[in-house]
């Protein structure tokens, strides 16, 4: 299966440390070997980096790990292909535009069968079952919201919904943004931690790598990062139950919903804020 990594953050901030660790498990300390991705947004703008080559010893992302592009949402992947050839159309993340901004799509886990009718609005260049339930996903919202963006709870709403339906045809753990907000689908297995002040030092598992983020940041800012398996051994991850969707917005969790039955701990007074 591949791994999933991505960033909500209150300020634009750069990924270089979790993308290091990140970096090492496309084919050096895990088999993730099939293509890697990743992509920035940038006020409306999106930068997608793309390879079909591991991470681990691909120049792009070497160049990613040391480019300190400071960005408020970014979406990261490593590939271990189950359907579609290794190539750069089945390479994730995908991007599509959806009412005038640009949305990123990465999907870990394996859904069968999964051939849902698509109207053309959005088509699949790739042979993913991956890019298939982005652009099903982003037709019925098109098609359930015409011309007009709804607010960001109505949305989510709405994409909760949807992964339920998807969800039916196996494991979807994904992570989409459109530069607003992060939603993130935890189906199998998936991980956050929220860094704020007081910083303190965090430890890469993957690479030899510290950093002490009282030097890095300032007292206000607050960064949210989310990866299938936490990328440190010394800061305490919050394991996302099996069956959730998260709604991340200016470095954390502001709303979670269950996707499957079974006890889900709630989020505690920061999700009630109004959105």
């Amino acid at each position: 299966m591949c791994q999933l990594l991505g960033m909500n953050c209150n300020v634009p901030t750069d990924i270089c440390f979790s993308f290091t660790g990140f970096q090492a498990r496309g084919g050096a300390t895990d088999v993730h070997s099939d293509g890697w991705g990743i992509a920035f947004f940038e006020d409306r703008g999106t930068r997608l980096f793309l390879d079909p080559q591991p991470s681990c010893s691909s120049p792009i992302a070497e160049l990613v790990s040391h480019y300190p592009i400071r960005s408020r949402n970014v979406i990261a992947h490593i590939r271990k292909a189950t359907q579609g050839a290794i190539g750069l159309e089945n390479t994730h993340p995908f991007m599509r535009e959806v009412w005038g901004r640009y949305w990123i799509f990465a999907h870990n886990g394996n859904l069968i069968d999964f051939q849902p009718p698509l109207d053309g609005s959005f088509m699949p260049v790739g042979l993913t079952d991956s890019e298939r339930a982005f652009c099903w996903l982003l037709q019925s919202l098109r098609q359930r919201f015409g011309s007009f963006l709804p607010d960001t709870k109505t949305l989510f709403d709405a994409v909760h919904e949807l992964t339920l339906a998807i969800a039916e045809y196996g494991e979807f753990n994904f992570l989409l943004s459109n530069g607003c907000w992060l939603f993130a689908h935890a189906s199998t297995k998936l991980s956050h931690i929220v860094r704020q002040a007081p910083f303190t030092m965090a430890h890469l598992k993957d690479e030899d790598v510290t950093v002490d983020f009282a030097d890095v940041t300032s007292p206000n800012d607050r960064v949210a990062v989310i990866a299938t398996l936490p990328l440190t051994d010394n800061e305490d991850w919050t394991e996302m139950p099996p069956g959730t969707l998260w709604h991340f917005e200016e470095g954390l969790p502001v709303n979670m919903l269950a996707t499957k039955p079974g006890p889900v701990k709630k989020l505690g007074a920061v999700c009630n804020r109004s959105l």
